[in-house]
């Protein structure tokens, strides 16, 4: 009998990023793939001028894509359907697991010093602004959290599996923001520090400052900045356990950081950086 099976619909444009090769060769005509799916997403581009893309995929997916949505509703969508996965889960062995607490039918975790949990229904209580940014990862945390120990050892985001596709956006959206803040705004590392439950270290790899960050329990987050020194600039870099992509998955440690990123910003702002 044939298969009537609906094809699944490309709802994001991660959907249609999983689709390719991921080698950024250019011959699509955009500098990657990730911006080749982008374009797909976004209705400018099809996925058959992919010259690489097997035509059975082709066959299959192409005019399969939902209408683009903003980035605010794309991301609604998401967290509604990891609500749904939640509901489906024991809170307290997914607690136990991510090095979380339950108590009261609440699983909960701190997310930068501060406490943030989830009940069976899907209902969030926090101590922190609520935004898509924090909550998909939060929520990818409870769900896909691998539970893996910490190694100690630290890793630029690009040496993290599957990093290195991911990086150039990974620089350009969460550490060149994050190094004019600490540039322009004095206060940037004390306010890690008393807003964020930062943590200082012994400056490692020689940086002038460095600053643990716990977004997750299982994904601290390194943060080194390298003040400008005799006619050389400052530099600024965040590191991460090399167990992250285990306990958290490379897109939603992006979002998390990028939501970070978004809120110190914010954060900046009401205290006059410009």
């Amino acid at each position: 009998m044939p298969d009537h099976k609906a094809t699944p619909e490309l709802k994001t444009t991660m959907d249609i990023f999983k689709l390719l090769n991921h080698s950024n060769c250019r011959d699509c005509g955009e500098k990657t793939c990730l911006a080749f799916a982008a374009a797909v997403f976004k209705g400018k581009r099809r996925l058959a001028e992919c010259p690489h893309l097997d035509p059975e995929i082709i066959k299959q997916y192409d005019g399969h894509t939902a209408h683009a949505q903003s980035v605010e509703e794309d991301m609604a969508a998401a967290v509604e359907d990891l609500k749904a996965r939640v509901r489906e889960i024991d809170l307290a062995e997914a607690a136990e697991r991510v090095n979380g607490r339950f108590a009261k039918g609440r699983l909960m975790v701190r997310i930068l010093g501060k406490d943030f949990s989830i009940d069976a229904d899907g209902r969030l209580f926090s101590e922190i602004h609520v935004n898509h940014w924090l909550v998909i990862p939060f929520l990818n945390y409870v769900l896909e959290g691998g539970g893996t120990p910490l190694s100690g050892n630290w890793v630029p985001f690009r040496e993290l599996p599957d990093g290195m596709i991911r990086n150039p956006l990974f620089q350009r959206r969460c550490e060149d923001p994050l190094k004019k803040v600490a540039d322009d705004y004095p206060d940037f590392f004390a306010d890690l520090l008393g807003i964020f439950d930062g943590k200082q270290v012994d400056n490692l790899f020689n940086s002038d400052i460095s600053i643990v960050l716990y977004p997750l329990p299982l994904v601290p987050m390194l943060i080194c900045y390298w003040k400008p020194d005799e006619g050389m600039a400052s530099s600024f870099h965040l590191f991460f356990d090399e167990t992250a992509a285990d306990n958290l998955g490379i897109d939603p440690l992006y979002t998390l950081v990028a939501g970070f990123v978004r809120m110190f910003e914010k954060i900046a702002g009401r205290h006059g950086w410009k």
